[in-house]
């Protein structure tokens, strides 16, 4: 029988069904392959085996009583920024030392309800703040990639960086995932995996430690848009417990595979033409433009002018944000606590110790734009460029576009360590630089493979749709991936 852990969601379901084999098993299988890849990878910083175990034959028993759920039995990683009830949550940082929350995510209880297994938590930038996964406290994942003939180890993006590499290796099935500012399709494209931000509201954010309120949205990181369809049906939903959760019907985005993109109007925006773009970067897009022109879609040019102040502006909304919502880390009720003289020593004492420097530096720039003297010069106006963004996006749509096609990432992997975030923070931050306007504006992107860099190293594209339209973005990256084929890494760990 084929390695159990191969198979897609869609394919081990179906094996499943036909009773080919158990959950048990393929949790089993799962759970070896985590023991033997871990130590290489670090994808995952706490494994649940006996959760996963127990959680397996429960679905075997609901199975053979003709109860399957839509993720009957299928074993997935979780984000260590989703709450798992008495489970290591921690966000990957020293400041949330030893807290195991006594509730549920409601993206991760949406899961269980529909049968999924928890293999267990998965490595991250700390609180989602990075790009490479570098600043996690449990130290850096590797990507499962290498470029032919180095064994240097490359960065697997961010903040994702354990969902994507854990997906690649085949140390789950899927994943959940969180983005706000490119944290799920950047590390898609590093990886070769499939992963999609939803509408902001698609997905309930409860339970999800946040980062910056206005622009964190959950999704999944997967081997095919078909397994990732699957997944974002089961983890959609709305909440009455996040009052930004949207009340509209879940359509089955696996149902949208396979449809004609034939009179779809894609938009290619000059603004994305950035300045030294590597050659590689824009033959993909052009072989993308390629691919859906060839399946009947219009490709027209437009102009989305305020991209170029994205970056700047993001980078000011999102630590406002973070340094408002990592306040309540103070060492009083849980986690980390570093005793002082008093009460303000032990916050100051518990902060320091417990945040890492990249943490750190975000805090400082959200709490100066966010100061008396500097809110109308940095903060409000960089809320106006938001608006001014969103717009721009609004009137391509209105102008009949249906989705955008754009690069995911402006280069394939880097090195380890390549980009020195205590010096250049801001090399870093330009690796967002495709991504954040998706979340300024609160759209659904997805990020597809589509080719290999001169390297062997995979590259995506990215597809903006409209609001609540993600079943297009399944839809036509279905397309692109039939054209380009899957990409796995060779097998080094």
């Amino acid at each position: 029988m084929t390695d159990l852990t191969r198979l897609t969601i869609a394919q081990a379901r179906d094996e499943m069904n036909k009773g080919t084999f158990s959950s048990l098993d393929l949790t089993d299988a799962y759970l070896a392959a985590i023991d033997a890849a871990n130590p290489a990878i670090n994808a995952y910083v706490k494994i649940t085996p006996d959760k996963a175990r127990e959680m397996a034959k429960a679905s075997d028993t609901r199975r053979a009583g003709g109860t399957a759920g839509a993720l009957e039995g299928i074993p997935l990683g979780i984000k260590d920024l989703y709450a798992t009830q008495g489970v290591h949550t921690q966000a990957c940082s020293h400041v949330l030392d030893g807290f195991e929350p006594r509730y549920e995510s409601t993206v991760t209880a949406n899961l269980w309800a529909d049968g999924a297994v928890m293999l267990g938590k998965l490595n991250m930038d700390e609180f989602a703040m990075g790009s490479s996964n570098e600043t996690s406290y449990y130290g850096p994942v590797i990507n499962p990639w290498r470029a032919e003939g180095s064994n240097a180890n490359l960065v697997p993006g961010g903040s994702s960086g354990g969902s994507a590499a854990a997906v690649a290796a085949l140390l789950c099935a899927g994943a959940t995932a969180t983005d706000t500012g490119g944290s799920i399709r950047q590390p898609a494209a590093f990886t070769g995996t499939v992963g999609i931000k939803p509408t902001y509201g698609r997905c309930s954010r409860w339970g999800i430690a946040a980062f910056a309120s206005s622009l964190d949205q959950a999704g999944p990181i997967a081997r095919d848009v078909r397994d990732a369809a699957i997944l974002l049906k089961s983890m959609a939903s709305v909440d009455d417990k996040d009052t930004t959760s949207v009340d509209l019907p879940v359509p089955d985005y696996e149902a949208a595979l396979g449809g004609s993109v034939k009179g779809l109007k894609i938009g290619i925006p000059r603004e994305y033409r950035i300045e030294g773009m590597p050659a590689e970067i824009d033959a993909l897009w052009q072989q993308g433009i390629a691919w859906l022109k060839d399946a009947g879609a219009e490709i027209v040019d437009i102009e989305l002018p305020h991209t170029k102040y994205a970056l700047p502006a993001y980078y000011i909304v999102a630590p406002a944000e973070a340094s408002s919502n990592l306040a309540r880390y103070d060492g009083v009720r849980y986690g980390l606590r570093v005793p002082g003289k008093d009460i303000a020593e032990m916050y100051e004492k518990t902060r320091a110790e417990g945040f890492g420097e990249e943490v750190k530096r975000r805090i400082m720039i959200g709490t100066y734009v966010l100061s008396a003297g500097y809110y109308d010069a940095y903060y409000l106006r960089a809320q106006k460029v938001r608006t001014l963004i969103k717009r721009d996006f609004e009137l391509a749509f209105d102008a009949g576009v249906d989705a955008i096609l754009t690069p995911a990432t402006p280069s394939s992997a880097f090195a380890i360590g390549d980009v020195n975030l205590a010096s250049d923070p801001v090399k870093m931050y330009l690796n967002d630089i495709f991504t954040v306007t998706v979340n300024m504006a609160g759209l659904p992107g997805i990020a597809v493979p589509a080719g290999l860099d001169p390297q062997g190293l995979p590259l995506g594209l990215q597809l903006i749709g409209r609001p609540f339209e993600e079943e297009t973005l399944f839809k036509t990256a279905h397309v692109i991936e039939q054209a380009a084929g899957r990409f796995e890494p060779k097998k080094w760990w």
